[in-house]
């Protein structure tokens, strides 16, 4: 019996199975393949971690996937399934490793080494079986012969993406090198050469505006330019004419400094430049609008072997500035690739987060304090990472704004909680949902279109939604929010203030927003027992409240003596551990149906 061999549509040879008793055997070695394919991954993974190189928990789940997937594909062609079984591992392997090498996380060799133990183990497996099946050597031949041409094919489209991966990968460090290379010669405003600029640099300062994008979303792009030459304007003045200043795309500025900038420090020359951006930006046709605008900025200083390498350290000094709470600089260390590297996958697997179905909501009941009973809850969102397990908001939420995802996130959020929340109000539970909205939700009218669905769909009436703002993001364009306000008022929605006393509203912004709820953020609630400023700013905000008819809400009880106090001040509602930590949804209504239970044994027994 021999072989057979064609070309798919490619040019690849590959491999026809014959047919008759050679095709009987090769399906039952192939079926006995699959059913031992968790033991071939087992072996391979075992093998392959005993020497080479070291790869991080995510690398190594990917070599798993692509192990088991190749095992299950080359088992089921050999069983007599079409070649495009295969074909389709090899582009599920080749998307894998595309991303492995665009993140640097293992080598050409390592990925090769891998395959090749796969290789082996599959060819024993192969071997066991066909002794245990009594499966002719011209059978087993072929078998293997289509191992081995599947490893080839696989191998072939590997080295193309890491072939693709390195010549992007050049043709971008030769980008940032020319642009470098033009600030160190010219004055990037003029385009006039700058004779003091040919010195070799040895600082960079990479400075990146923080929340740019949403201007442009809310203002426009006109605007947006409008404020970068402003910026540029602000950052030339701050700079010593030894330094050469540069944009770099977007919103996006460096500066490279000489030696004598040095000697003053890059840390100082940082400082300045934070301090000459905080100051208020007059824009717009009259200058009526004013903006307040942070950055932050990433410091590398030393010689390297290119002036690349340097911007490329200073750029990744720059992420984790942002990592670390932005409006401030950091000075690069080795260790920050990593942390940079780890930062980019959480924000890849991010971006797939919603299609496959990975976020949850959980729910914290919120109580009037002065009867005591749930008058609704709030919805947080939770991230369940199918390897990193619970994934913590403050770290991905940040992501999710950076992105943009948030529109999109926050649009399921909203759903997902008018859903839950009328089923909820059908069973006999009068409880309201709020919802926190971010602020680039609030840059856009598309919120209003998305609470209108949101509430139509669950057919949940306006008045049992509560859209909790910060206090922050209250003040980023008070026209604007304003605005977008009223017309959520308009709808029958509440509207509270979240986080209420860590922002800078004053008295007279708070007048203008149509607010039905203050959120005392738990910094002043933790505060009430320790001294007597802390009950007396309680008592100065519930006062507020009730000047304004707006109902006051304590966030974060923990202690009864807290309660007690609020109760003392008629604090209206509240929320924290003490009455429950925040609930999934089967909780949450076990909670719900136990106070409901007490209120109607309290209500028989009177």
């Amino acid at each position: 019996m021999g072989t057979r061999t064609s070309t798919d549509g490619g040019g690849a040879a590959r491999t026809t199975p014959p047919a008759g008793p050679c095709a009987e055997q090769l399906r039952r070695l192939g079926e006995a393949v699959q059913a031992r394919a968790e033991e071939v991954l087992k072996e391979t993974v075992a093998q392959t971690s005993k020497s080479g190189q070291q790869v991080g928990a995510p690398v190594q789940h990917s070599f798993e996937r692509v192990c088991t997937s190749s095992t299950l594909a080359v088992a089921r062609w050999i069983a007599g399934e079409d070649i495009e079984v295969t074909n389709e591992a090899s582009r599920e392997t080749s998307t894998i490793f595309g991303e492995i090498a665009a993140h640097r996380a293992a080598s050409l060799h390592e990925v090769t080494r891998r395959s090749m133990w796969w290789r082996n183990v599959m060819a024993d497996m192969l071997r066991g079986c066909a002794v245990e099946l009594d499966i002719d050597e011209p059978t087993l031949s072929h078998a293997l012969n289509m191992l081995q041409m599947s490893l080839e094919f696989s191998l072939l489209r590997v080295c193309e993406c890491f072939e693709s991966e390195r010549q992007r990968t050049d043709e971008e460090l030769t980008r940032r090198e020319e642009e470098l290379a033009f600030l160190a010669t010219h004055d990037p405003l003029t385009g006039l050469p700058n004779r003091t600029l040919i010195l070799a640099p040895v600082a960079a300062l990479f400075i990146d505006l923080d929340n740019f994008k949403s201007i442009n979303d809310t203002l426009g792009h006109g605007v947006g330019d409008e404020l970068l030459t402003a910026v540029a304007d602000r950052l030339k003045a701050t700079v010593r004419k030894a330094d050469a200043l540069g944009r770099l795309g977007g919103d996006e500025f460096v500066v490279v400094a000489d030696e004598l900038t040095i000697d003053a420090g890059p840390e100082l020359v940082a400082e300045r430049l934070l301090t000459a951006l905080k100051a208020p930006f007059k824009v717009g046709h009259s200058k009526e609008t004013s903006l307040t605008i942070n950055a932050s900025i990433g410091i590398a200083s030393g010689r390297r072997e290119s002036a690349g390498e340097l911007l490329r350290d200073a750029d990744i000094a720059m992420y984790r500035a942002k990592l670390d709470g932005r409006n401030r600089y950091a000075v690069f260390e080795a260790e920050m690739q990593d942390t940079v590297q780890q930062r980019m996958q959480l924000e890849m697997d991010l971006r797939g987060a919603l299609e496959r179905d990975e976020f949850r909501l959980v729910y914290q009941p919120t109580l009037d304090l002065s009867r005591m009973t749930p008058t609704g809850v709030e919805a947080l969102i939770r991230w369940m990472h199918p390897e990193r397990g619970l994934v913590q908001p403050d770290a991905f939420i940040p992501l999710l704004e950076e992105t943009g995802l948030i529109n999109d996130v926050g649009r399921w959020v909203l759903a997902e909680a008018c859903r839950q929340a009328a089923v909820w109000r059908r069973e006999g539970h009068p409880i309201t949902m709020a919802v926190n909205v971010s602020a680039r939700q609030l840059d856009s009218d598309q919120l209003i279109a998305d609470i209108e669905a949101a509430l139509a769909e669950a057919e949940l009436e306006a008045a049992a939604l509560t859209i909790e703002i910060t206090e922050t993001t209250l003040m980023r364009n008070v026209e604007e929010t304003a605005r977008r306000l009223i017309r959520i008022k308009d709808l029958g929605v509440r509207i509270a203030i979240d986080d209420f006393g860590t922002g800078y509203s004053s008295l007279a912004h708070l007048q203008r927003f149509p607010v039905d709820a203050l959120k005392i953020d738990r910094s002043f609630i933790s505060g009430l027992k320790h001294n007597k400023e802390g009950e007396t700013l309680i008592h100065t905000l519930v006062q507020l409240g009730k000047a304004l008819s707006i109902e006051t809400f304590a966030e974060g009880i923990e202690e009864d003596e807290e309660l007690t106090l609020l109760q003392a001040e008629h604090c209206d509602s509240g929320q924290g551990f003490l009455f429950s930590r925040p609930l999934d949804a089967d909780q949450a209504q076990t909670f719900l149906r136990g106070w409901s239970a007490r209120l109607k044994q309290g209500a028989a027994g009177r």
